[in-house]
């Protein structure tokens, strides 16, 4: 983790920017919860665990920061509320998600499904994609054998 606290503060510093106590206990909380995709009130709630004195606006600029400097993702999953996830400097375009309707779970892909469409969208329309996001909306395994699929159409 420290090496990556470490990523990010040169990061910040090539911005002009500083890691400050506030903006490193947001991105600790962020690294601890890697695999969950937390929203500013979920991440101001396990921050004030650390830093007591931090504020929720806090909270909301620093992850306003990272994601305008391309260091955490930004997202929203049809439900009104932004989430945030850490970027994955070893891929070339962040993960696919898949939102199960019925629970709200939100399970990763980790392969690029769209290489192909890349590159005959580069082709066709002579557009460079920079970066791309998928989401699937539907039911999860979880909760396949326990809902109508026709209540959700």
């Amino acid at each position: 983790m420290e090496e990556k606290i470490e990523k990010i503060k040169q990061q910040l510093q090539s911005h002009h920017y500083k890691l400050t106590p506030q903006r490193e206990a947001t991105v600790r909380v962020l690294l601890e919860n890697e695999e969950d995709h937390l929203s500013a009130e979920d991440v101001y709630l396990l921050v004030k665990e650390k830093a007591p004195e931090i504020g929720l606006a806090t909270v909301y600029r620093t992850l306003e920061l990272l994601s305008e400097l391309r260091i955490i993702h930004k997202m929203n999953f049809g439900d009104g509320v932004a989430r945030y996830d850490l970027r994955d400097d070893n891929a070339e375009h962040h993960h696919h998600h898949l939102v199960c309707m019925n629970c709200g779970t939100v399970d990763e892909i980790f392969e690029d499904l769209l290489e192909g469409m890349e590159q005959r969208v580069h082709n066709d329309y002579n557009f460079t994609i920079l970066d791309h996001r998928l989401t699937f909306y539907g039911i999860c395994k979880r909760c396949i054998d326990k809902v109508k699929i026709d209540d959700f159409k």
